[in-house]
């Protein structure tokens, strides 16, 4: 990976809750947030005293370093999304400035937080699809705006190989947004959730309240609880593999 092809960019906790539907109690899991970037969703949820590791492969870099890039890709970012303003609900937002405002702030929180972070484990330069993680080492795994999102340049094989460990080392999974950059559902949507009913695992698209992109309004939960064979009344933790 090279930093200049890198555009990061930040959410805060409150997105973050809106876009996985989070509850108080989830909040209490033990979280793995994948693609944070530079969100300050890890360094909020301290605060308040909950665990989440975020993995990306940009922590590879220096604060320094993030920081140069977030400033020379700001104002990019900012003209497209005054170029594309009518593909979005300027409704949580007045206008992309604010929008800009809001990122900046949660950027610097994140970069106030980061090296700290990372001598404390809570920020790990890995990425899908392989993690480095023993089983369900998490309760709940976030996907923030990479799988689904970048379908036209990660395969199916990909999407399917990463789900696949983000139900190894976690016991449900929430993924947003499911539709692909441009505004249309991923092509891969169908083919994963048909996999993940095969294997018994339990799928649900579920509406969120949060919708700034048009067509966003969506996550995709998964969870691993299947049957055992020949006892159709208990339940137990299992994986299989989606390929």
């Amino acid at each position: 990976m090279k930093l200049n092809k890198v555009v990061p960019w930040g959410r805060t906790l409150a997105e973050y809750r809106q876009m996985f539907r989070l509850t108080d109690d989830d909040l209490t899991k033990q979280i793995l947030g994948v693609g944070d970037g530079p969100a300050s969703f890890n360094v909020e949820m301290k605060a308040v005293g909950n665990s989440v590791v975020s993995i990306d492969p940009i922590y590879t870099f220096s604060a320094h370093e993030l920081t140069e890039r977030i400033r020379e890709t700001y104002d990019i970012v900012i003209g497209q999304l005054h170029k594309n303003a009518d593909q979005y609900n300027w409704t949580t937002f007045r206008d992309p400035d604010e929008v800009g405002n809001e990122r900046m702030k949660a950027m610097n929180q994140f970069l106030d937080d980061y090296e700290a972070g990372r001598q404390q484990g809570r920020y790990q330069a890995t990425a899908l699809p392989k993690l480095p993680f023993p089983d369900q080492s998490f309760d709940l795994a976030l996907c923030s705006h990479f799988l689904f999102l970048y379908s036209e340049q990660l395969s199916a094989a990909f999407h399917l190989e990463s789900i696949h460990e983000l139900l190894r080392v976690a016991s449900e999974v929430r993924i947003f947004p499911i539709i692909a950059l441009n505004g249309q559902p991923s092509p891969y949507l169908n083919r994963v959730l048909a996999a993940c009913q095969e294997k018994g695992i339990q799928v649900e698209v579920a509406p969120i309240d949060y919708h700034f992109q048009k067509g966003a309004h969506q996550m995709l939960r998964l969870a691993k609880t299947i049957r055992i064979k020949n006892h159709p009344d208990k339940e137990t933790q299992g994986i299989a593999s989606l390929q």
